[in-house]
């Protein structure tokens, strides 16, 4: 369990910690990242929309600090890292598995197996509480998500339909999750498992999927990197919900760095957390 003197940093992946951006990274952040994380005192947390095989591509590719937990499938899966590798936390899956009752993935998809919109993605990108799906990312997603909800609901079944656009290949994709499994609920899942207080964490992202987080009671912070609309969008939720004080958006020249990525996350988790300055001055 967590001492008081522990934090718990939780990041979202792709254009927050990994720099797949357009903008530019200062070259110091992933180091000094990296360095503050291996502290005892510090744990990390990886929350990714990403299945657990391209997560260990991005560790390799990018030279990430492997984290103590993660958080993904779109926060449908969580894993503890140890000396014997990644375990999956069965816990969580009995958390979420209520929502969907007797079924998983493949029975789902006999539910669903006569919308010819929708073409099944590979079996290696599909999860126990995940069912993953291609279409035509010009595919008219209310009239989809009804046809889905027609199938469902009268076996009782409460799903979170998540919908996005691959630009590089211009696919439309289309994530069916039990209606709790989302980062939000996993981190708080974890904390309240780890006995991490709000004080302790914070949590960082960068576009729409993460504004839950970003928008809720957790310390969040926003990097540098986002867009205009997801910065304005996201404070107006913030104020909207009442934790404007929460969000705190990068700005850049913390520590001579700009705010994008890493940058952003280091600037963020001193803004909550002074003291971990003093970690970071004396590497």
């Amino acid at each position: 369990m967590a001492s008081n003197n522990n934090i718990l940093i939780c990041t979202d992946l792709d254009r927050t910690l990994l720099p797949n951006g357009s903008q530019s990274e200062s070259s110091n952040a992933r180091p000094l990242f990296h360095e503050l994380v291996n502290h005892p005192d510090i744990y990390l947390a990886y929350v990714s929309g990403r299945d657990k095989q391209l997560l260990l591509d991005a560790i390799e590719q990018y030279k990430l600090p492997i984290p103590d937990f993660a958080i993904t499938d779109v926060g449908s899966t969580i894993y503890a890292t140890n000396h014997d590798g990644w375990q999956i936390w069965d816990k969580w899956h009995t958390e979420i598995a209520k929502d969907w009752g007797q079924y998983q993935q493949q029975t789902l998809a006999k539910l669903l197996k006569d919308i010819t919109k929708l073409q099944l993605q590979e079996p290696d990108k599909q999860g126990k509480y995940k069912l993953s799906y291609y279409a035509d990312e010009k595919t008219e997603t209310t009239r989809l998500f009804h046809d889905i909800n027609t199938r469902l609901n009268p076996h009782h079944i409460k799903a979170n339909l998540i919908w996005s656009i691959d630009e590089t290949s211009h696919t439309g994709l289309l994530d069916i999750l039990p209606q709790s499994a989302n980062k939000l609920h996993a981190i708080r899942f974890l904390m309240a498992e780890k006995g991490f207080t709000n004080k302790q964490v914070v949590f960082s992202g960068d576009s729409g999927n993460d504004l839950e987080v970003l928008c809720s009671d957790l310390q969040a912070t926003l990097v540098a990197n986002a867009t205009i609309e997801v910065r304005e969008q996201a404070i107006i939720q913030a104020i909207d919900n009442n934790f404007e004080s929460l969000l705190y958006c990068a700005k850049g020249e913390f520590m001579g760095m700009n705010g994008n990525y890493a940058a952003g996350i280091l600037e963020g988790v001193a803004h909550y957390l002074p003291h971990t300055l003093n970690l970071l001055k004396s590497k």
